[in-house]
């Protein structure tokens, strides 16, 4: 009896010890994020294990996936809202609602009925199929995501100075000439800071950028010409006195289904400062949102690059997700930063599977940080301009904080013919990768530049707003060895420039009279009437010669009141770019003007860009009170 109960104990004893070792190990923990406040998914949510360096972020549907331990404490924290704590204990599902902070909220962004993709970054089963040609460790199978936090007062990010163009005198200065721009990854870095309660770098705040990443209701082209030219004049919203002139591009259009076949060769930083996750457990989640748009006929390659630079996957069909996917999930950061390396590589995998006639391109995901190999930005922009003449374009989409490389990624981008994004969040991703994926992958035309005329009989001085890196001399305009900006399908180009108009007083700068040349006089007659030319070159994405396309531009003495929703969107955007940069251009703006202003131009905003827009200026207007 003594022998059974003793037997009984032990085997008790025994099934404690194990109960209590299973609870122990590490499993899979999932859920949803939301917002306590209305109860809809939160993405970009920072998932880490308390006191490790393990981590993950939530996707679009607030979902995430993590592994922990029973004695684990997560911790939940996005930007604006309150950080939470939750013990694992013996929970598999861990559902977790946030509260935001006590900020004011203006208007709630519009949310789309349908949320047409779900991306899990979840980790791979071993079974998961894939092939990788490298000898370092940066695209490890079966890894799951890391978190490496970064240094609280440590800040090493890079922007290219800014100077506000100035205002010219058109008897002086009659051209003004510059190279379109379509990126806009200088908004969603603006947000980024705001949203952590930061006023942003003024050489981070591109105003050119800010316009052009809302979609504008212009005019389709009709006939041949890739786009059309719209153009506007009324009122400076911050100085009345002031006119303020629209000139707005639409780029053809052309449905998904019909357009070229792709050759996409993906180069991926794994390098140890992708390690966080707003960088890449991002990366991976936006990829396959991008992998779900390719085709059958689409072409996809995959090169990473840390300490070297190797290929992950050889070109595969758009159609075989799965195995794409498979490659992506399973990368792990880690090592130096060999970018050179990973663009030579890149361009020559690109070219080996060249496709005549299809859209060639590479899409690099990086924070920038290019430490090894070639790494000067005169250096790779040299690189990137011999390859581009191959057919190759590139795209660049940025990622992180901390370390980020704005100036190098902006390089990269103007000089490979291609756009560049800075992508702060899952659906940022989605607008780049989905919503606009036929303006960020096809180009409709190459080298555009724009250039214009003034009459000084009726102008005093002029001033663009904006696009200050991307000026051109004159003589660049019918040179067409000269590069210049790209537009995608679909995309929509906008420039603003402020004008002085005769007989209003102003100080724009007192230049003595020429003694070696006739000082002109402002000129009069047949053309007096007209504001100004507008001159626009463009060539073919596989083009040498281009094409030109001119309009004139009166002005009908339109007031503010009386201008269009894209007018005076535009100009609050490009007010509220001024106060973040402090300009002296920026008159009598503030916050509560671009306020009003943009609140009676919102119009029909489907995917709540524009209502996202009107928290930015409280969020602006908040920061700058600190």
């Amino acid at each position: 009896m003594k022998k059974m109960k003793m037997v009984k104990n032990v085997v008790l004893f025994m099934l404690i010890l194990v109960a209590g070792t299973v609870i122990a190990q590490e499993r899979i923990v999932s859920g949803i994020v939301t917002s306590s406040d209305d109860g809809k998914p939160l993405s970009g949510v920072n998932v880490i294990v308390k006191g490790q360096k393990s981590g993950t972020i939530t996707d679009y549907d607030g979902k995430y996936k993590i592994k922990a331990a029973s004695y684990d404490v997560l911790v939940f924290s996005l930007p604006g809202f309150e950080e939470k704590k939750i013990l694992v204990g013996t929970k598999t599902t861990i559902n977790v609602a946030l509260a935001g902070k006590a900020i004011q909220v203006v208007e709630e962004v519009a949310v789309e009925a349908e949320m047409d993709m779900a991306i899990s970054p979840g980790y791979p089963s071993k079974k998961e199929s894939g092939r990788a040609k490298m000898s370092m460790g940066a695209a490890s199978y079966g890894a799951r995501p890391y978190y490496h936090p970064e240094p609280q007062n440590w800040n090493t990010e890079e922007y290219a100075t800014i100077h506000d163009n100035i205002f010219h005198n058109p008897t002086r200065n009659p051209l003004s000439t510059f190279s379109i721009d379509v990126d806009a990854a200088s908004y969603s870095n603006i947000r980024r800071f705001l949203n952590n309660g930061q006023t942003p770098p003024k050489d981070a705040v591109r105003i050119e950028e800010m316009v052009n990443y809302f979609k504008y209701d212009y005019d389709f082209p009709e006939g041949k010409a890739p786009f059309s030219v719209n153009t506007e004049v009324s009122q400076a919203p911050w100085n009345k006195a002031h006119r303020l002139v629209h000139i707005g591009l639409q780029g053809k259009e052309i449905p998904t289904e019909n357009l070229p076949a792709s050759n996409i060769v993906f180069l991926l930083d794994v390098s140890g400062s992708m390690n966080a996750p707003n960088k890449l457990p991002l990366l991976k989640s936006a990829f396959n949102l991008l992998v779900d748009q390719m085709r059958e006929q689409d072409k996809v390659s995959i090169v990473v690059y840390a300490g070297a630079a190797g290929i992950v996957l050889e070109p595969t069909s758009g159609s075989n997700k799965e195995k794409i996917m498979g490659a992506l999930n399973k990368l792990q950061a880690g090592g130096s930063t060999a970018g050179g390396a990973g663009i030579k590589l890149a361009y020559k995998l690109a070219q080996e599977n060249f496709i005549e006639g299809g859209n060639n391109r590479i899409v690099l995901a990086t924070d920038g940080d290019f430490n090894i190999g070639v790494s000067s930005n005169a250096e790779m922009e040299r690189l990137i301009e011999e390859k581009r003449n191959g057919g190759v374009f590139l795209t660049v989409l940025g990622f992180g904080m901390g370390n980020y490389k704005d100036s190098k990624m902006e390089i990269l981008a103007d000089k490979g013919n291609g756009n560049y994004a800075y992508i702060d969040n899952i659906l940022e991703a989605k607008k780049v990768l989905v919503s606009e994926f036929g303006g960020t992958m096809f180009t409709i035309a190459k080298d555009v530049k724009i250039q214009v005329e003034f009459n000084p009989a009726l102008v005093q001085a002029y001033r663009l707003i904006g696009y200050e890196n991307r000026k051109l001399n004159d003589e660049d305009f019918n040179d067409d060895k000269k590069d210049a900006g790209e537009l995608g399908s679909g995309h929509t180009v906008t420039a603003l420039y402020e004008i002085i108009p005769v007989g209003v007083e102003a100080n724009v700068g007192n230049i003595d009279p020429l003694k070696y040349q006739v000082n002109k006089q402002p000129a009069k007659g047949k053309h007096s009437d007209e504001l100004m030319t507008v001159k626009l070159r463009y060539k073919k994405p596989d083009g040498y010669k281009s094409e030109l396309i001119s309009t004139t531009i009166m002005d009908n003495n339109k007031s503010l009141e009386r201008s269009s929703d894209n007018f005076r969107w535009a100009a609050a955007v490009a007010e509220f770019g001024m106060l973040l940069r402090d300009s002296e251009f920026k008159g009598n703006s503030n916050y509560l003007q671009v306020m009003d202003l943009a609140k009676g131009a919102k119009g029909n905003d489907v995917n709540g860009y524009r209502a996202e827009f009107l928290r930015m200026v409280q969020s602006g207007g908040l920061v700058a009170k600190k």
